[in-house]
């Protein structure tokens, strides 16, 4: 089998209402998707997390490395593409791109052999996954603490069992929002935290302080990816977990952050970190550092779907105990009209469950018609 042509789609949609991190205000949303075609009329897809246009143009640059090779040789053509340009992208754009490239090669590799990329990882030890509620962002209205703490009440009404509550909008009002929905979700219910980088270990140990008492699961991004000094400093000053990685590329870049004890949880983004080649050699090394893996996942379905494959292999938090802790699943609820819509098949959650594709590849087809309707002017 050869790879015969590779493509990329760039999509966008705008959003009824803004919404907002600690470090940006989102009024459009949008993907970079990767279609690997070959001789046997097998397609993969990938996905891309990062700036669309700047990953569509590194995918672009290597089409002439891919054409006429074998996609089966997933682990050689990973090597080849992260070897040819190590030189200039051992992070950012260049590794994200070839996360989308790996993710389609996997697809690929999944069909061909007629089983799902689970299988093909090492078998998968559950087949369905919690998921964690990602929302609680900041709208463009007055009294958060009124719409946060209604927004968290209806994750719990949906049947999600944790949810992760974004903060960084200065530690008194953080310190505010963290009771608000606390209060409104109860006890029973994880609660964690993301700063998003907005603040230095300082102002993230003051405000860890302050919401210790909440029962938080992890603190995650409390401090910007380049301070492991930092991530260090909060770690030993506070009960909560710290979580991060989210920024971090390859197993070279996760393997600095482990051995400098700087996180709790590892969080590695499929379609950033390296792919699923690379994200399996990561999660490996969390494993044997002691550090649990939780990945980051903020993109349409076929980024849900890789995350998921991979999700399914992954030994427990505690392995072989009686009271072992499966990783979870991010699930974004924000709005994103393309997450679903490529899908032929929307990954829905039930009750806060999410099932493991269990199709060919990543388990999922994709909707040509969605991919015209959003196709980035």
């Amino acid at each position: 089998m050869k790879i015969t042509g590779v493509r990329t789609h760039i999509l966008e949609a705008a959003l009824s209402q803004p919404f907002g991190s600690s470090r940006a205000w989102y009024d459009t949303r949008g993907s970079m998707l990767v279609e690997i075609e070959t001789d046997q009329d097998i397609v993969g897809w990938g996905e891309c997390y990062g700036p669309a246009r700047m990953t569509a143009a590194v995918v672009d640059a290597l089409v002439p490395r891919l054409i006429g090779k074998d996609p089966l040789f997933t682990e050689h053509l990973w090597q080849m593409i992260y070897g040819g340009l190590r030189d200039h992208g051992q992070k950012g754009v260049v590794i994200q791109a070839l996360s989308g490239i790996d993710i389609a090669l996997w697809d690929i590799k999944g069909k061909h052999f007629g089983v799902p990329v689970q299988q093909l990882l090492g078998g998968a030890q559950r087949s369905e996954l919690v998921a964690y509620a990602t929302g609680l962002l900041r709208r463009k209205a007055h009294d958060p603490m009124r719409y946060l703490a209604e927004e968290a009440a209806g994750y719990v009404a949906e049947g999600f069992s944790a949810l992760k509550l974004k903060v960084g909008f200065g530690v008194e009002e953080d310190a505010a929002a963290t009771r608000a929905v606390r209060e409104a979700i109860g006890p029973a219910v994880k609660l964690m935290v993301d700063a998003n980088q907005a603040y230095d270990s300082v102002a993230a140990i003051r405000l860890g302080r302050m919401i210790e008492q909440h029962d938080i699961s992890w603190f995650e991004e409390p401090v910007p990816p380049e301070d492991i000094a930092g991530y260090r400093a909060v770690k030993a000053a506070l009960s909560i977990p710290i979580a991060g990685g989210e920024c971090e590329f390859t197993r070279f870049g996760f393997r600095d952050l482990f051995v400098s004890r700087a996180l709790d949880i590892a969080q590695p983004d499929t379609c950033a970190a390296g792919g699923l080649t690379e994200c399996k050699k990561i999660a490996d090394m969390a494993e044997a550092f002691g550090v649990r893996y939780t990945p980051h996942v903020w993109g349409t379905g076929i980024a849900i779907a890789a995350s998921l494959q991979l999700l399914a292999v992954l030994p427990s938090h505690t392995p072989f105990s009686l009271a072992a802790l499966a990783p979870m699943l991010e699930f974004d609820r924000t709005e994103y009209p393309i997450r679903q819509a490529i899908l032929t098949a929307p990954i829905e959650h039930t009750r806060g469950i999410v099932l493991v594709p269990d199709g060919p590849g990543l388990g999922i087809e994709i909707n040509r018609k969605a991919l015209a309707r959003f196709v980035a002017q």
